[in-house]
Parts: structure tokens; C-alpha cells; sequence
């Protein structure tokens, strides 16, 4: 059984637009809900630690009720870790939830930063949807490579920012970020369910694409657990032979 760790924004408001923000609650909910059906512990962590923000809750959409309604879910929510705290050695993967509030507080965070690269370097796996891939940048795993580096990713883009009112309140651009860090930023259609995988690094574009990162971090966790009773399969074949 393996342990995800879901990471989320502890900004509350759009920059100085006093427009409220935080986590995006479908962004959470329906990855959450793949990890626990798929049988893996999942935790919580933010920025500050703490209860999160959050943005509204769709009430038409069953799962972001569950969610906010599941007590597991609401007991880890209500008290967060501090990520600059939390154990990476803990986690076989760490989600980046999206929401605009992570445009904010996910980059150049040290906390974040070593907790990506120390679950990345250590064979972990690394997923984030739509704004939660601002918290890949200036992530360097060692040696001057950077996690973006020569990875194909997909984030919001540069047109669904513009359609939700948003390109000149964000402090940037994040499809044009990614590509300033080595990434290439691959769209689809604005709003649309794009998922792209790269090795052990899964984003989606937008809510849409949520759960498709979170069934293929699934599929890659699937892959590991396959790896490591082969190994110990034959350890023990090793051992009794001898």
C-alpha cells in the first residue's frame, strides 16, 4: 500500500484583488477519490499548514460532496502539515492541487522545492493539474537539472486564463514559465481533459484533467508495487535456493 501526499495553496486572495481564492475543491476531490479507491493512504499538507482555503464547492457534483463531507478527509484537511516539515521519505507520491492561490505561494518555495525534489530523486512519482504546476518551477533535482528540464507538461493556458478574466491579475503567465524552465507546454482545447505523462512527472491542464493525472500516477504506482514484488520475489527464491 502506498502513501500520497496531496499538497495545497494557503492563499486566500488573489493578489490585492480582494477576490477570495484557494485550493480548487474538484481538483482535490476527484484525484482524492482514485487514491482512495485504488486502496493508498492519502495526506494532506499546505503551504502554512493549517486549515487551507478553498474555493466554492460545486453541490451538483457528488464527488466534490463527498469530499468535503467524507470525515477522513475533513480531520486531515482541518490541521494540514506545513510542507517545510513534512517527512518526504513518508511518501511514495505527491499531487500538487491547483486553485489560483498557487500561483502565489507554490513558487519559490524552499519547503515545496525540497519536498519534490527529494520524492522525485528518490524514484517517487510527481503529479500537479491545471496552477498546481507552478509549484515545478526552479525545482532542481541536483547537478543543475531542473524537474521541468526537457519534460513535455500541460498547465492552465495562457487562453483559458484570459477566458476566465484572469491573465492580468495572476503575478504570471504559468504556460509561459514552464517553457522559460526547460519545459515544453503542450495544450488542447480550452477546458478540455488534457493529461500528458513524462516519466515519473504527470500534469493536467485544467479540473477536467484531475482525475485522468490521478489514474495515471495510479497506473505508475501500479508499476512500482508490480517492481517490487518481483524483487522480492526473488530474493526469496535466492534465499531458498541456497
Amino acid at each position: 500500500m502506498k502513501k500520497i501526499l496531496m499538497v495545497l495553496t494557503s492563499v486566500s486572495e488573489l493578489g490585492d484583488s480582494g477576490e477570495p481564492t484557494g485550493y480548487n475543491v474538484a481538483e482535490a476531490a476527484h484525484p482524492w477519490k482514485v487514491f482512495r479507491d485504488s486502496g493508498h493512504f492519502v495526506d494532506f499538507a499546505s503551504i502554512k499548514g493549517g486549515q487551507p482555503p478553498r474555493d466554492e464547492v460545486d453541490r451538483d457534483d457528488p464527488i466534490q460532496v463527498l469530499f468535503t463531507e467524507d470525515e477522513t478527509a475533513r480531520a486531515g484537511l482541518y490541521n494540514t502539515a506545513r510542507v517545510a516539515v513534512v517527512d518526504p521519505e513518508q511518501y511514495d507520491a505527491v499531487y500538487l492541487v491547483g486553485g489560483h492561490g498557487t500561483m502565489w505561494d507554490f513558487p519559490g518555495n524552499e519547503g515545496l522545492q525540497n519536498l519534490l525534489a527529494k520524492i522525485y530523486n528518490t524514484g517517487g512519482i510527481v503529479g500537479a493539474v491545471c496552477h498546481g504546476p507552478a509549484g515545478l518551477l526552479d525545482v532542481e533535482l541536483g547537478h543543475g537539472l531542473k524537474i521541468l528540464t526537457n519534460k513535455k507538461v500541460a498547465a492552465f493556458t495562457n487562453d483559458e486564463e484570459a477566458a476566465v478574466g484572469k491573465e492580468k491579475v495572476v503575478p504570471f503567465l504559468l504556460a509561459d514559465r514552464l517553457e522559460e524552465n526547460g519545459a515544453t507546454h503542450v495544450p488542447a482545447e480550452n477546458f478540455t481533459e488534457n493529461v500528458i505523462v513524462d516519466g515519473r512527472l504527470v500534469t493536467g491542464q485544467n479540473p477536467a484533467s484531475a482525475a485522468g493525472v490521478a489514474k495515471e500516477m495510479e497506473k505508475l504506482l501500479a508499476e512500482i508495487i508490480h517492481q517490487e514484488k518481483a524483487k522480492a520475489a526473488a530474493l526469496l527464491e535466492e534465499t531458498e535456493t541456497k
